[in-house]
């Protein structure tokens, strides 16, 4: 009793830490007067409310945390905060409550999807809160809520465990997690301060800078208009977008080293960051030849051009758009949606399953067939000059495996209940799990088509991308649930 206390009195930071972020669409409601300052303001009340209800109920909690808590707390963060966020989309636009919880989940998880269009006739106010619960969401509101946790007394290390990403749960910057959030969230701003001046200086107004620079170093995708960065038609500010979707895809602990030796080869030193650029390479190449073999582009300029920006968009899960690579010739469309599934680094704010767990089993398939060769040998796995012992490699394949059986389940439900065909089901999937956004056939553009049933098992698939699977499952063993 006294632990639920405590994860009640949590939850309650957490809601009312949500609440100020109902400050800032308020604000530029009344600055452009576009009519949906009230709106916000009513939520900014409820969300007050909830959060001082379970503050208040949560007084005589226990003071630290156990790691099956901060299962439990992770889990109702993203489940408590997705109905938060959708409450503003609810009274402006009028959504259904499916509708409502489907758009701000795909905020918070990053994933993109949506079920809105007419974006460029919508209250400034609005999209730009769409924006920013992309970017509250990209690091995770979790890490900034740990960074304040010694001031409510409550150690957060499990918090972290449970929600960051990436194998290396363990690894910390600095010796004190909160040091270590705040140095994460200095890079973050700081990172999206640099991309909203470049977007400026690209030739994008001030406030399309600032909202697509929310959701660009998020990796989150969300855009202001419907053509997405198609809209502007602009290599310069194309460029802008491929560069710091990069930076958002790449493991921060990375970005914290190359600051503090003010050495930008740390980034190609390191094996996963160097494994990731080659992959993009790679894939760029050979998407690149087919456009122009096949003739999509007439000659070999737009072809790298367009090749560049939608495969760094896809592997990076972030799912900006120029063009509508659905209707890419060959096996591209497809190829675009497996290379999802590999997403960016480790403890960076892409999805996918991340580049350092493929990296691990690429090198787990050679070791094996080295082993049948030679059944004697004693052969270790390496990655960067360092042993990953047996544990990390089970734990590896123990997510994928996890990981797989639940796609399975999950696109078999979506063709059942959701309402599409074989390849709209796999690719909706595909998009949610790995917190990408656009997908093939009926979910290429929006999830509209999607029915009610099938907008809820996509919401279930964002949360369990974004949570890598595991945290989420877990609460769903009775297991968990037992003393």
């Amino acid at each position: 009793m006294q632990r639920l206390l405590t994860v009640s009195r949590i939850m309650g930071y957490f809601s009312l830490m949500f609440s100020v972020s109902m400050v800032v669409p308020i604000l530029v409601s009344l600055a452009y007067d576009d009519g949906e300052a009230r709106s916000f303001f009513y939520s900014l009340l409820i969300a007050l409310f909830i959060g001082g209800v379970l503050t208040l109920a949560g007084q005589r909690g226990q003071r630290d945390l156990a790691t099956r808590d901060g299962f439990l707390v992770v889990g109702l963060f993203w489940f408590v905060m997705g109905l938060l966020a959708a409450m503003p989309l609810r009274f402006v636009l009028d959504l259904s409550l499916v509708d409502a919880l489907f758009e701000s989940v795909s905020a918070l998880t990053t994933t993109g999807a949506t079920i809105l269009v007419g974006l460029d006739d919508m209250a400034p106010s609005l999209l730009l809160y769409r924006q920013l619960l992309q970017w509250l969401g990209g690091m995770g509101m979790i890490v900034l809520a740990v960074a304040v946790m010694p001031l409510i007394g409550v150690g957060g290390m499990n918090i972290y465990r449970a929600e960051a990403p990436g194998p290396m749960k363990d690894e910390k910057l600095t010796p004190r997690l909160a040091t270590t959030a705040r140095l994460l969230w200095s890079i973050y701003i700081g990172l999206t301060l640099l991309n909203a001046l470049a977007y400026w200086a690209a030739g994008m107004t001030p406030f399309d800078a600032v909202a697509h620079a929310l959701s660009t170093v998020s990796t989150g995708g969300f855009s202001t208009h419907d053509d997405s960065l198609g809209y502007f038609h602009s290599t310069a500010i194309e460029a802008v977008a491929v560069f710091f979707m990069l930076m958002g895809a790449i493991n921060f602990s990375v970005h914290f080293l190359v600051l503090r030796h003010r050495n930008p080869l740390i980034w190609f030193q390191d094996t996963e960051v160097r494994t990731f650029l080659f992959f993009v390479l790679t894939v760029v190449v050979l998407v690149s030849a087919i456009l122009r073999s096949s003739g999509e582009y007439h000659s070999m300029p737009p072809s790298v051009r367009n090749a560049v920006f939608e495969v760094v968009s896809v592997v990076t899960s972030t799912g900006f758009g120029t063009v509508d690579f659905s209707h890419w010739p060959d096996f591209l469309p497809i190829l675009l949606i497996f290379i999802s599934f590999v997403g960016g680094c480790g403890g960076s704010t892409a999805g996918g399953m991340k580049v350092m767990r493929v990296i691990v089993m690429f090198r787990q398939g050679l070791r094996e067939i080295r082993r049948l060769i030679h059944p004697r040998a004693v052969i270790p796995l390496r990655v960067g000059g360092q042993r990953i012992d047996d544990r990390t490699v089970d734990a590896v394949w123990g997510f994928m495996a996890a990981y797989v059986g639940s796609f399975v389940v999950l696109m078999l439900l979506m063709i059942h209940s959701g309402g599409l065909d074989a390849l709209s089901a796999f690719s909706a999937v595909a998009t949610c799990m790995n917190n990408l956004g656009p997908g093939l056939g009926a979910v290429a553009s929006n999830f509209t088509e999607v029915t009610d049933a099938g907008k809820l098992i996509s919401v279930f698939a964002m949360l369990l991308g974004r949570l890598e699977v595991f945290t989420l499952l877990v609460l769903l063993t009775p297991e968990f649930w037992k003393r």
